[in-house]
């Protein structure tokens, strides 16, 4: 049963929220050991008295949209009181004073964040292998990855222990688990959803967006989620919408869709390209118009998008120093650039130490104007052949991710493999427009997805089509291997 559909049972039975609580904290009993979605889980008292806060404003007339689920989160969205780590030991007992704005929406719509999920560390990653504390396994093969950098997010929804959960979108952060663990998940508009409160990776590319396992629930959530917040500098200055006004199964409008030549041909495994063709042929026979384009550009994405990345995390992880922020050494007889070092040294992993070399590489004096300069340039590029392409077409689909779900330790083994796997979702975060992930098919019992892409806040769209799409399809509140034997 969806979010949408449990409200309405609340709403006429507030005592079910116990019902629905417990039941979802019998199932976490039973799958986290082996899946490890959660970093930090609330006791089930503690959301139990939660529960009763709710219960007792239904009952006093409340009707919040999100009254009694469960909501999971990211570990890199700020949580008054609550453990936020970022999968990282560098704030391992980071406990924020303060509600990022998404956490105060879900909240004053009656949501019950359950708890902190796990993630690559401060977003860095596209498999949740690179998290400080533990591996997040994908529910659907337990051998495999679940995607990242919210794998956590992913995986606390695909296998129930969560209804809805909210993850970050850098480079296809939330898209990518989407994919690989058979739910929905949204990157919006650039500034539609609030960013404060987000602890940052890369300013100009990252979005909080929603991971669900059905469209009626990404337009639940996305509606609250959404509209401006004036403590955010990149907040749009646009009216919340209703997206639950576009879950519609057939189109609103005579819908033509793009095909990029460049995005279905070498490198794309063949049962992912079965599977996105199943797709487009659902559409074609729903009425859509489905041509092929060209987009010769698209093939500097991936590394533009990297140069960009890795200079905004040199720039926003330098203030974890031990001195302002992060893990703290002791620093009696030592010189200042001895603790730094043992601070950083210490607090990040791997990967985030590689990530922040890059970046401090590409923006040096010398090195400013071939990579940075460049690649922003090239960025603008992009902005301007998609809007191109959008004035003609109301969506691009593409696949999500070029391949099934890689094996736990195959990726990290195979750095370029690690990166190719963002090749098609990065693309958006560059030029700031809004995607989603939803479910495709079903491949060797593994979950293959589709991305679809709109113009600038055109939400209301893409909701529209992927609901069709999931009407069609069938494909929706997936049941994963590791889950079956108890729902």
């Amino acid at each position: 049963m969806d979010g949408l559909e449990l409200v309405k049972l609340f709403h006429a039975d507030p005592s079910l929220i116990y019902e629905y609580v417990i039941e979802t904290y019998e199932l976490i009993r039973k799958v986290e050991d082996s899946i490890k979605s959660y970093i930090t889980l609330k006791p089930l008292d503690e959301v139990l008295k939660e529960c009763k806060i709710v219960s007792d404003k239904i009952k006093d007339g409340f009707k919040g949209r999100l009254a009694g689920l469960l909501i999971a989160v990211k570990d890199v969205i700020s949580t008054k009181g609550l453990l936020t780590t970022c999968g990282s030991k560098m704030l391992s007992n980071y406990i924020p004073p303060y509600d990022a704005t998404v956490i105060e929406r879900v909240s004053a719509e009656g949501g019950i964040i359950i708890g902190k999920t796990n993630m690559d560390e401060f977003a860095m990653g596209s498999t949740t292998e690179n998290s400080a504390f533990f591996i997040t396994r994908n529910p659907w093969d337990l051998s495999r990855v679940p995607g990242g950098s919210s794998g956590g997010s992913a995986t606390a929804v695909s296998a129930y222990e969560a209804t809805i959960s909210l993850g970050s979108d850098t480079g296809g952060s939330v898209r990518l688990p989407a994919s690989y663990t058979g739910t929905v998940g949204v990157k919006p508009t650039y500034g539609l959803v609030s960013r404060y409160g987000l602890i940052s990776y890369g300013t100009s590319l990252e979005q909080v967006g929603p991971i669900v396992r059905d469209v009626s629930d990404a337009a639940l959530i996305l509606s609250v989620l959404s509209g401006h917040d004036p403590r955010d500098s990149t907040s749009l200055k646009v009216e919340a919408v209703d997206y639950t006004t576009f879950l519609k199964p057939i189109p609103l409008k005579k819908y033509r869709v793009a095909i990029i030549k460049e995005c279905i041909n070498e490198g794309v495994d063949s049962s992912v390209l079965s599977s996105f063709n199943k797709s487009i042929y659902r559409l074609e026979n729903e009425g859509f118009e489905v041509s092929e384009v060209s987009i010769p550009i698209i093939r500097y994405a991936l590394p533009t998008y990297y140069i960009i990345a890795m200079a905004e995390a040199s720039s926003n992880l330098s203030r974890y120093d031990g001195i302002r922020y992060g893990y703290h050494v002791d620093v009696e007889n030592k010189l200042w650039d001895e603790a730094y070092t043992e601070s950083r040294s210490y607090g990040f992993g791997l990967e985030v130490k590689k990530r922040i070399l890059l970046g401090t590489f590409v923006l040096s004096a010398g090195y400013y104007d071939q990579y940075y300069l460049k690649a922003s340039k090239v960025r603008k590029l992009l902005y301007d052949e998609f809007s191109r392409i959008l004035s003609h077409y109301d969506v691009v689909i593409t696949p999500t991710a070029p391949s099934l779900p890689p094996r736990i330790g195959e990726a990290i083994s195979d750095p370029m493999k690690l990166y190719l796997s963002d090749i098609y979702t990065a693309t958006v975060n560059l030029i700031g427009l809004p995607a989603m992930s939803i479910p495709a098919d079903i491949v060797n019992d593994l979950p293959v997805g589709i991305q679809l892409i709109g113009p600038r806040l055109s939400e209301g769209s893409l909701i529209n089509i992927a609901y069709i799409h999931e009407v069609k399809s069938g494909l929706k509140n997936l049941i994963p291997t590791a889950v079956r034997p108890y729902v």
